[in-house]
């Protein structure tokens, strides 16, 4: 792992002690601090707290994810949709429910997309009020202004920022190491909370409070399923050392020099780890910790950008307009579109919370969502794929879906205190999916009922050649079995054929990237007509001219400047009875409407494409 990558895998998890202690222990008092009035802290309540913390980070993101997930890489590549296509492959029944799994996992990760950047630079904000309270009127506007400067280089890509957030994480975390050293003295006996007996004594003996304070507990390990998504970027060995050898003591550290300072002074409990450091020192370690948790916002930003690609590439989500920043990386791209709606959607939350403390009510129940999801789908990768006993996997996993869905339960008690915001924005991205993935199903049925079989078509123009003319037409399709409607259009209207006819198919598959000499298949059909199927991996750009450039290797001349590309435009229209209610057949053709051009997706010379203009009913 370089140092720049541990900028990027613990960004989310490494600012966490800005605001989840605090909320923990607020929440075990019963109270939260307000009008300047500070709960009594009991001694066994900060113990219990501290344990439930430290064993959380131990069992949710030690055990799970960095010994066990880890382990379940698709090609390298991790992530809950990764771990969908692992799933998906192994099951001949079944796959429908695996892909529902995957759809609700990836829209809650786009709602911690969304919370991460508002909490995160909220809560480091806030510790200008402790250099000055002339500033407090102030954390508002600077968090909005930090918010859009961050949005607004999206698009100049973070190569050059990204070798700066290594050495900037590292001294975060030595920071937060130092502060907590230097006040463990406070009350030594905080280090009594690694026995797990006092977290549970706690849940026992406040119950319902117990269960509210878990809520705030899951707080500390959100970042942790990012640690699995970032595997293809770094490996698996190298995010274990990281996080064994710097992040884990790091933040254990911190959690109990919180703990004792908040023992020995309950006036603390107002902003702990701030508090732990000498006043000469609070404007530079402020700005360090508004450095980190905009590279915790900016982790989570990249993270959304390649989400969305995997979810176009596998259907989810219509064509978008992607761009690469990087000529040498693939994986640094930016989404115009994403990037203006998690704007939109950060300001707002920044607006309607206004602070750390009210938008952590907001915070945690998507994470601990897509943790459900992951441990549900991780179960079948673990009987299936690694071909376990049903009862040593579910032996394996229970613990973990217990600990998950536990959590979740004590995030849905924040229900309306502000985890409606997460859920409202996930649901509304789980709509769009379902409503395109039907959509497209029912309109792919609707087209191969008035389209002529491929062969057909083939022996009619072989009993009765049309004209003929130089040079190779390249139809695009989604179904090769089918005449596409472009070459019947240009058989209708210009009564011409091309010396070579290749009807090509791009496919996705369920593993991150293809090798290149399994990227093309051809299937000739006719003396002039072929089929090719082009494959890429859902991690993948699909790039119609290079692939195509490899069948060369298998034998096919392919020139590019005496070959025209025929691509469908339809035009689609609400149809009287459909498969969906009116509202949802409008919201899919204004998702239809929206999407990219193919040619641009696709990356085709666009002096080269011939669109032919089709109307159809959904």
């Amino acid at each position: 792992m370089t140092v720049g990558s541990i900028g990027v895998v613990y960004g989310d998890i490494g600012t966490s002690p800005l605001y989840a202690f605090r909320e923990a222990l607020l929440a075990a008092v019963g109270a939260h601090n307000q009008a300047g009035a500070h709960p009594l802290v009991p001694r066994d309540t900060v113990l219990g707290v501290l344990s439930l913390i430290v064993w959380a980070l131990l069992l949710v993101v030690t055990a799970k994810y960095v010994l066990i997930l880890l382990r379940a890489d698709n090609n390298g590549e991790g992530g809950t949709l990764s771990l969908m296509a692992l799933a998906q492959r192994t099951l001949t029944k079944g796959r429908s429910y695996m892909l529902a799994l995957g759809v609700v996992g990836a829209s809650m990760f786009y709602g911690d997309s969304v919370i991460t950047p508002a909490i995160s630079v909220l809560s480091a904000v806030e510790g200008m009020k402790l250099i000055t309270p002339a500033l407090e009127h102030y954390v508002v506007p600077i968090t909005i202004g930090i918010l859009v400067l961050l949005f607004a280089v999206q698009s100049r890509g973070t190569a050059k920022v990204a070798a700066a957030f290594g050495p900037i994480m590292i001294a975060w975390f030595g920071v937060l190491a130092l502060g907590g050293i230097t006040h463990i003295s406070d009350d030594p006996g905080v280090v009594l909370a690694l026995n797990p007996a006092w977290g549970m004594q706690f849940l026992v003996q406040h119950k319902l409070i117990g269960l509210v304070t878990l809520g705030a507990v899951f707080l500390a390990v959100t970042g942790g399923e990012a640690l699995y998504a970032d595997l293809g970027h770094f490996g698996r060995r190298p995010i274990q050392i990281a996080w064994l050898g710097l992040v884990l003591p790091a933040l254990v550290i911190n959690y109990f020099g919180q703990g004792a300072l908040v023992l020995s002074n309950p006036q603390a409990i107002d902003n702990p780890l701030f508090m732990l450091y000498p006043d000469w020192a609070l404007i530079p370690v402020v700005g360090l910790a508004t450095a980190a948790t905009i590279i915790a916002s900016q982790a989570v930003i990249t993270g959304a950008f390649s989400l969305t690609r995997q979810a176009v590439q596998l259907g989810l989500l219509p064509r978008i307009d992607i761009r690469f920043t990087s000529e040498t990386h693939s994986g640094q791209i930016y989404i115009p579109r994403i990037n203006t709606l998690l704007l939109m959607g950060v300001i707002i939350l920044v607006l309607l919370f206004r602070s750390s403390s009210s938008l952590a009510s907001a915070y945690g129940i998507a994470v601990t969502t897509t943790m459900v999801v992951d441990a549900t789908l991780a179960f079948i990768v673990i009987w299936r794929m690694w071909r376990w006993k049903p009862w040593a996997a579910a032996l394996l996993v229970a613990p973990f879906l217990l600990i998950d869905t536990t959590f979740l339960a004590a995030n849905l008690l924040k229900l309306l205190d502000g985890a409606w915001a997460p859920l409202v924005f996930a649901s509304c991205l789980i709509l769009l999916m379902a409503t395109w993935r039907k959509g497209t199903r029912i309109l792919a049925d609707k087209t191969r009922r008035s389209e002529v079989p491929l062969e057909m078509l083939v022996r009619n123009l072989e009993k009765k050649p049309p004209h003929r003319v130089q040079g190779t037409a390249v139809f695009l399709t989604s179904d090769p079995d089918y005449a596409p409607t472009a070459l019947l259009h240009n058989l209708k209207h210009n009564k011409i054929l091309h010396d070579k006819n290749v009807i090509l198919t791009v496919s996705t598959a369920d593993t991150p990237r293809v090798r290149e000499e399994d990227r093309i298949t051809i299937s000739p059909v006719s003396e002039h007509f072929s089929r090719v199927k082009m494959t890429f991996g859902y991690m993948e750009s699909p790039n119609v001219p290079r692939g195509l450039a490899i069948a060369r290797k298998l034998g096919w001349t392919f020139d590019i400047m005496s070959t025209s590309f025929f691509v469908s435009r339809r035009s689609i229209k609400p149809a009287a009875q459909s498969g969906m209610p009116l509202w949802q057949d409008k919201l899919f053709i204004a998702l239809a409407r929206n999407a990219s051009d193919a040619t641009d997706f696709f990356q085709i010379p666009t002096g080269r494409v011939v669109e032919v203009g089709t109307q159809v009913t959904v």
